[in-house]
């Protein structure tokens, strides 16, 4: 209770900077909060389809492949969906893999809007609360200058050392609030990272499967050589 008290008084005591820098810190919290989830969730859910995609791929199960992507909306089985489809539409084994390579790049890139949308925000917010809290402390410090000026000399010393407290809590409660925000960026950041480059591997390993695939088939469905006949023995005539 004396601590909740404390920052109240802290709160109110900082001047009316003090409820931007609290707007900016509740902003930037519920962006944390809604990013923390839905990169949790979409590690989640494209390990879940990248262990249950790879053994079909090896496999080559294309119609379990189909259904798998169709039931989830992970970027994982977007990418490889998109992969399967231009393996059907691609005959040229020269072109097939370029074909599918580009295909699911296509999709890789479809998916990182929404896997890096906001985060850069954090950072922007942390330098805002620290703005406004050197803001909020310098007009604090003028206006406590321009009240001393008139004040009786007595009471100087006294006005200006309490001015200057009151100014400075702006300033601690800026850093209050953008140190967080830099440290929730960077964690969320990494995590961002981490997704990304899990694609862009899984983007080369199914590109590589998807190919030797195609290739397989490929050389299942070419006829067989002709088979040649055998030579028939020359006739033994008279010299």
């Amino acid at each position: 209770m004396d601590m909740y008290a404390t920052f109240v008084g802290f709160f109110q005591e900082g001047g009316p900077f003090m409820y931007p820098i609290a707007v900016v810190l509740a902003v930037g919290l519920a962006i944390a909060l809604e990013r923390y989830f839905y990169l949790a969730n979409q590690m989640r859910v494209n390990r879940k389809d990248y262990n249950a995609l790879l053994p079909l791929l090896k496999a080559r199960r294309v119609r379990e492949i189909v259904e798998v992507t169709k039931k989830s909306s992970s970027a994982m089985s977007r990418i490889v969906a998109d992969g399967v489809n231009k393996q059907s539409q691609s005959n040229e084994a020269a072109r097939r893999r370029m074909d599918i390579e580009s295909a699911m790049e296509e999709g890789l890139l479809e998916a990182l809007p929404a896997i890096e949308r906001r985060t850069p925000y954090l950072a922007t917010f942390a330098n805002i609360a620290t703005l406004l809290g050197l803001l909020g402390t310098i007009i604090g410090l003028i206006a406590a200058f321009t009240a001393v000026a008139n004040a009786d000399p007595a009471e100087k010393a006294t006005l200006l050392s309490q001015s200057i407290s009151i100014a400075m809590n702006t300033t601690a409660f800026g850093l209050m609030a953008a140190i967080p925000l830099l440290l929730v960026h960077s964690v969320l950041q990494s995590k961002t990272s981490a997704i990304i480059e899990s694609l862009e591997i899984a983007v080369v390993k199914f590109v590589n499967l998807l190919d030797g695939n195609a290739d397989a088939e490929g050389a299942k469905r070419q006829p067989g050589a002709p088979v040649r006949a055998k030579a028939k023995p020359a006739p033994q005539g008279a010299a």
